[in-house]
């Protein structure tokens, strides 16, 4: 009897789980009779109501559902990880709370999986959001697929369904400053993706800042690719080759005798351009130490403050925080 664990993490979602549970409770009559649910769910977090929205959401159905309470804000990423440290099926899946991506994909993907795909993604083909998000959006996974990744599905996805040695694998790498849904087509294996047009938000509204967004595109950059150290040694190099071509001219001018270039205008610009090229190229260096210095410290990439499990008796309740690196 296959038992598929859904991960959902929760950020500022307490309108949205109601809906959401409903739904995907709805949506388990698209799967064959054998197959049995859990559904972990993942508080970022949250400073609203959420954790007692999902407290409530347990209590209807305390044999199914497990609530994670994390003590602090750590990114759906890393809250994605959580989830799957808890997570006890023999597939998984990842979906947002506020129902932009449709539940009913995962009978499909569900399918998929056993038919051997140990990776199933969902990608977006389209988007009910405005021209600007759209751009933004794309812009990013193009960027992605061009130098980080090749070959990953364009237009992003942010649900997936996987096999549990893939969810093993991502917990047991504890991979920081990352992109967890990246990281398991990192890993490998083939897989399979299904096109579909993402929804418009109902409920709520979205705490995926600007900032967040910037700070993912880093994150995913420089964690799959070399690019930016690369394109910091070629451009280096074209202003070496810049700065010897002009002193040959500069040369040729001298022993010819022929008026030299004056003007304190060109000199200044070079010399700007060339320290902003030597700053950028400081930061780009940075964010790579910085990060080996955050893998370093070997802390715990989220921390657990409460746990209730899905079972027929009492839930488990920790009385105090405590750190969770393995799962």
């Amino acid at each position: 009897m296959p038992k598929l664990s859904i991960i959902i993490p929760c950020y500022f979602n307490e309108l949205n789980i109601p809906l959401t549970g409903a739904e995907l409770l709805a949506n388990e009559q698209n799967f064959p009779p054998d197959v049995t649910f859990e559904y972990v769910l993942v508080d970022d977090g949250s400073r609203d109501g959420t954790w007692n929205a999902l407290c409530r959401f347990k209590e209807q159905h305390p044999e199914k559902v497990t609530v994670v309470k994390l003590a602090g804000n750590v990114g759906s990423y890393n809250a994605i990880v959580a989830g799957m440290a808890q997570a006890t099926g023999d597939c998984v899946a990842v979906i947002t709370a506020d129902l932009q991506d449709p539940p009913q994909l995962l009978a499909q993907m569900y399918a998929y999986w056993e038919q051997g795909f140990k990776l199933v993604l969902a990608n977006r083909a389209d988007r009910e959001e405005g021209p600007v998000q759209r751009v933004v959006s794309n812009t990013f996974h193009y960027l992605m697929r061009r130098i980080a990744l090749p070959g990953v599905p364009t237009g992003g996805f942010d649900m997936v369904f996987f096999d549990r040695q893939l969810c093993s694998e991502v917990v047991r790498l504890q991979e920081r400053n990352s992109n967890v849904f990246y990281l398991l087509v990192w890993l490998g294996y083939p897989y399979v993706s299904i096109p579909y047009t993402r929804r418009k938000r109902q409920v709520g509204r979205s705490r995926w800042t600007f900032s967040k967004k910037v700070k993912l595109f880093v994150d995913s950059l420089l964690a799959f690719s070399f690019f930016p150290v690369r394109a910091i040694s070629v451009l280096g190099l074209l202003l070496g080759l810049s700065a010897m071509s002009y002193g040959l001219f500069l040369l040729v001018l001298r022993l010819t005798g022929a008026p030299e270039p004056e003007g304190w205008t060109a000199l200044m610009l070079v010399l700007l351009f060339v320290s902003a090229f030597q700053m950028i190229a400081l930061g780009v260096i940075g964010e790579y130490v910085w990060r080996g210095l955050d893998a370093s410290r070997n802390r715990p990439m989220y921390v657990v403050e409460t746990v209730q499990l899905a079972t027929k008796g009492d839930p488990l309740e920790n009385g105090k925080s405590k750190t969770n690196t393995f799962g």
